[in-house]
């Protein structure tokens, strides 16, 4: 393509808007026709029609709305293609990460399988596998093992009097807890999907989710190391091929009985029945059931957007955090531990085929089966194995450091972001890192609002287009007038900021303006007075008859205007009248011909300070970036238009968004002497009324 190639041109002749025309023009609705009552939206909400009701049982079931239209022929077979090589995954992985959750293998199984059949039910995301996770599943075990210490579960051996751990009440207590924390962890996500909570997911942003996973990865590692040292595993290339080499080695060389190796252990056939946590510790667990909730949304509805995007579907944020909050709820019964999407089994899932959440019911058979069927075959599967198993799968979150080169190129602050995660994380537990996480990512964005890029925008000539006057060499800046922009909304944080950028940008220092005008106001009083007095004894020596002759700002060449001089600090210099002549030319009082006038009237030369006569008469601010404003801010522009019209400069602003311009009238900012004549629909709209308005013309018109 033609790098040089040019677009093509347009013309438009219109007359300038300001607020009040534009609404003239464009009819504009009021509040209440945009903003309904809160009496009507309940009768609305309330109302039930047969449409309503079928699309509200449709968005809660959403596998109602595309199972009919299913078509075996199309995706019987990539689904269940895809659902056996997902499902194979959850084998391993399921004992793997229960080892991590600090729960015997056979409820990671549990959790490989339940979860993924609530969630064929109720999500939206056609790619994404359900089922354990690392990090999840490394936040529950923190859980576990701070509730349930193996201190706590200390026995007496009768034998030679020594104590050591019950395992099986230690792992049955530590089940409980897990099933506690999750059933909580998934009734907070359902909460806050049904009050429409799905945005909170973008609270975590991408850096901080991925320096997360990444230092909870070296949590995993850490975890890992007393299952791999208790043997040393031959090599072996693939995951699975090493469980079944593994299981093999320890089935024929007995090396539970003879060396006391750690394995598996007994896996029940059959289903466990469902049971009701003990809620007495959800008290304990409200916090680490928050974290669990908010991480494992992140993640899946990251995953989940990312594959609807590719794939041209819609992901319901809201009904995703419903759906696996069930999923997490419902399968606490079954003594599973927290669950979210698995980024490796969710590639496997899409890259393999699959098209639909059919996909994860087949997958969920596999498992089921294996539970069913194929448990005792795992019995004597070394847990050194699975930890090995841990390892391999945290391969792509360690590969995450390369992060830290890409952000230090883009973004200072995104690596920031990333590095305080990490070391948060590392060095706190999971959900303290989380929390430290969360505030200090919040706090780059106040510190972004409160710094942002304050610019003079200058015209591009022969266009409407007003850009950065630094950063185009291009751009025109319009005589007498000042456009200032900020990068950021103003509001309470960074509103006293803004109003000093306004005053440095512009050069206008107001408080030493005003200073000046008011000790020169003084003086033109004390020589109005002084005259008055000459008059008096002049009048008085002639005939005796007193004439009061009133001293105003006036010259014999034409009326006077104040004009400040930018710079300088404020000494002995001050500001004067300047005398406008009808044909344009401009004199000092100095010059006049009448001696008194002149001594009276004086206007002190400050050439020194740069420019002669400071020529701003108007600035323009514009608001386009502006998506609310609140009651500081309003408050500030008020001042601003106060404290400008004090030294006879006009103040405007342009590009309002027509939400900024109702909660500036229910603030009350609009007033006599501030009124919707002061809002334009543009910058260029505000530039051609200040330069008409001062009967000048530098910059076109028609455009």
């Amino acid at each position: 393509m033609d790098s040089t190639r040019r677009l093509g041109k347009y013309r438009v002749e219109r007359e300038v808007l300001d607020e009040q025309r534009l609404e003239e023009v464009t009819q504009r609705k009021t509040h209440s026709d945009t903003h309904p009552s809160l009496t009507e939206t309940l009768k609305d909400s309330l109302r039930c029609t047969a449409p309503k009701l079928k699309r509200s049982v449709l968005s809660c079931l959403p596998v109602l709305y595309w199972l009919p239209k299913y078509s075996i022929w199309d995706y019987g077979m990539p689904d269940l293609i895809s659902g056996i090589s997902v499902g194979i995954m959850h084998l391993p992985q399921g004992l793997a990460y229960a080892l991590l959750a600090s729960v015997p293998p056979v409820f990671g199984l549990y959790t490989s399988l339940y979860p993924a059949l609530i969630y064929f039910f109720f999500g939206t995301s056609r790619h994404i596998s359900i089922g354990t996770f690392t990090v999840l599943s490394i936040m529950v075990g923190g859980v576990t093992e701070r509730l349930a210490p193996d201190t706590d579960f200390l026995i007496t051996n009768g034998t030679n009097n020594t104590a050591e751990v019950d395992i099986t009440a230690r792992d049955l207590y530590r089940v409980q807890v897990a099933a506690a924390t999750t059933v909580l962890g998934g009734l907070i996500q359902v909460v806050l999907g049904l009050v429409k909570f799905g945005f909170v997911g973008t609270y975590l942003s991408e850096p901080m989710v991925r320096a997360y996973t990444t230092a909870a990865a070296a949590h995993a590692v850490v975890a890992q190391l007393k299952h791999i040292f208790g043997v040393s595993p031959g090599r072996s290339s693939g995951a699975f091929s090493l469980i079944v080499a593994g299981t093999l080695i320890s089935t024929y060389t007995y090396l539970n009985r003879n060396f006391t190796i750690s394995v598996v252990g007994e896996i029940p056939n059959g289903l466990s029945y469902p049971s009701v946590p003990d809620t007495s510790i959800f008290k304990k667990v409200i916090g680490d059931a928050f974290a669990l909730a908010m991480v494992g949304y992140a993640i899946s509805i990251s995953l989940g957007k990312t594959f609807a995007l590719k794939h041209g579907y819609n992901v319901d944020s809201n009904q995703e955090l419903v759906a696996l909050g069930l999923s997490n709820a419902v399968g606490g019964f079954f003594q599973c531990f927290s669950v979210c999407s698995s980024m490796s089994r969710s590639l496997i899932q899409e890259t393999t085929g699959g098209k639909t959440q059919m996909a994860g019911v087949a997958s969920a058979l596999i498992v089921l089966v294996t539970i069913l069927k194929l448990g005792p075959l795992f019995q004597e599967l070394p847990t050194a194995v699975l930890a090995v198993i841990v390892l391999v799968n945290l391969k792509g979150m360690f590969k995450q450091y390369s992060d830290i080169v890409t952000l230090w190129k883009r973004s200072k602050i995104d690596l920031v972001v990333w590095l305080v995660t990490w070391v948060s994380t590392m060095l706190l537990n999971l959900d303290l890192g989380l929390a430290a996480s969360i505030i200090f990512a919040l706090m780059t964005v106040i510190f972004r609002t409160q710094m942002p890029t304050y610019s003079v925008l200058g015209n591009v000539p022969g266009t409407e287009l007003y850009v950065d006057m630094e950063t185009h060499r291009e751009a025109r800046e319009i005589p007498g007038v000042t456009i200032f922009r900020s990068s950021a909304t103003v509001y309470f944080a960074n509103a006293d900021l803004y109003l000093e950028a306004l005053k440095e940008k512009s050069g206008l220092d107001i408080s030493k303006m005003i200073i000046y005008k008011k000790r020169q106001e003084a003086k033109q009083r004390r020589r109005e007075k002084r005259a008055e007095r000459r008059e008096k004894r002049q009048a008085k020596k002639e005939n005796g008859t007193v004439f009061v002759v009133p001293v105003s700002p006036q010259t014999p060449d034409g009326p006077c205007r104040w004009e400040y001089l930018k710079g300088g600090e404020p000494d002995s210099t001050s500001l004067g009248w300047m005398s406008e002549l009808q044909d344009g030319d401009t004199t000092t009082l100095g010059s006049s011909s009448e001696d008194t006038l002149s001594r009276d009237l004086e206007r002190v030369s400050l050439g020194s300070l740069g420019k002669w006569t400071w020529d701003i008469h108007s600035i323009i601010i514009d608001l386009s970036t502006a998506n609310f404003i609140d009651t500081v801010a309003i408050k500030t522009m008020k001042n601003i238009f106060q404290d400008f019209s004090k030294i006879d400069v006009d103040v405007y602003l342009a590009g309002c968004q027509s939400c900024v311009v109702e909660q500036l009238e229910l603030g009350d900012f609009f007033s006599e002497s501030v009124t919707k004549r002061h809002l334009f629909a543009s910058v260029h709209d505000a530039a051609l009324y200040c330069l008409d308005h001062r009967g000048t013309t530098c910059i076109t018109q028609t455009v």
